[in-house]
């Protein structure tokens, strides 16, 4: 099911692709061709061909006949470059004395496709950080005490138990952590918090009393007042990247894992999610704000404005009300909290 809704969705793009692929630019320097290897994403594959490698969508010349599924692609298959179209195909080198590239059908046996963007690194972004839009409340499903009046918990098979749990069989564990404020308005936007692990339940509340619950993995060890959410669930496996909607300015609001600084795979935090109409899929540009300076030396005192700094591209994985979490695909500076977010 997953497959075909994939194929459908590259369909609808493949449509528009002759249109489109004028407007892509080709690398400086790109090959004819390339062959795939383990570990290669499309958006790396892409950004050998292309000036805007995010843009890969919209010039695979990609049909059914071609390939079933365009996250199909497989080591030792080669990817062709159409100069002539500016669009990209899969085939194989084929010398017939022209010494031209013949695009077809590549057969292969291999059960490792490769992904549309490094997948490993927003894994554990799927299920974690958990971002609340509200204040944290005694309400919410709490751990209110661990096997045999233990402080902690944390080995699989643990028993813990939680009040106010709803229904669910599995939840995710989480700590509360820190506010997070919009960088300009400093309006609360929610708090992050920190995964701590799963627990199935073992015993459903009844009768005013506790649920019982097994824990099943943890990250760290889970205390009394950690809350809980039903365990979250992600089918963003192949969300196709695409532009961010035009007008979006949202900032980078903060940067994952307490450091200040982020860069290339670093996981940053946006001031805006659904509300600036962003999306699991979404690319968006990052930049700085340079501001003004006074020039003086012709002796005036005169206000120069800057150009913004262009800092690299974000992929929007996982969105919440107000709030986004992007991986950085691409960047030539350090970015910091505080910074532009954009259309590309």
């Amino acid at each position: 099911m997953l497959r075909r809704t994939f194929l459908a969705v590259f369909m609808a793009l493949g449509a528009a692709s002759a249109m489109a692929a004028s407007k892509v630019d080709i690398a400086e320097n790109a090959p004819d061709s390339y062959v795939v290897k383990k570990g290669d994403t499309l958006w790396a594959i892409s950004g050998m061909f292309l000036k805007q490698p995010w843009r890969w969508p919209e010039v695979w010349k990609m049909n059914q006949d071609q390939i079933r599924n365009p996250h199909l692609i497989y080591p030792g298959q080669i990817v062709v470059l159409d100069r002539t179209t500016g669009t990209l195909s899969l085939g194989r080198s084929v010398t017939n004395g022209n010494d031209r590239l013949s695009p077809q059908i590549y057969e292969t046996d291999a059960t490792s496709p490769i992904a549309s963007i490094p997948m490993d690194a927003i894994r554990p972004f799927l299920v974690e950080p958990q971002f609340g839009d509200d204040a944290d409340s005694s309400r919410l499903p709490t751990v209110v005490a661990a096997q045999e009046e233990r402080v902690l918990a944390g080995a699989f098979g643990d028993t813990i138990y939680a009040k106010n749990l709803g229904s669910g069989d599995v939840w995710d564990v989480y700590r509360r952590g820190k506010a997070i404020k919009d960088p300009v308005s400093e309006k609360l936007l929610g708090y992050e918090a920190q995964f701590v692990g799963s627990a199935k339940v073992t015993q459903p509340s009844e009768g005013g009393k506790a649920a019982e619950l097994s824990v099943i993995n943890a990250k760290h060890e889970i205390l009394a007042g950690d809350r809980l959410a039903p365990a979250a669930k992600s089918d963003l496996v192949a969300v196709p990247p695409h532009a961010a909607p035009a007008g979006l300015t949202v900032y980078v609001a903060s940067v994952y894992g307490g450091v200040d600084i982020a860069g290339r795979n670093s996981v940053v935090a946006l001031s805006g999610g659904r509300n600036a109409g962003l999306e699991p899929g979404h690319v968006v540009a990052l930049a700085r704000t340079n501001g003004k300076i006074t020039y003086r030396a012709d002796g005036d005192n005169e206000k120069v404005s800057l150009p913004d700094s262009r800092l690299g591209i974000a992929y929007v994985f996982r969105t919440f009300d107000r709030l986004s979490y992007a991986l950085i695909m691409d960047s030539n500076g350090p970015v910091r909290v505080g910074d532009k977010v954009q259309a590309p």
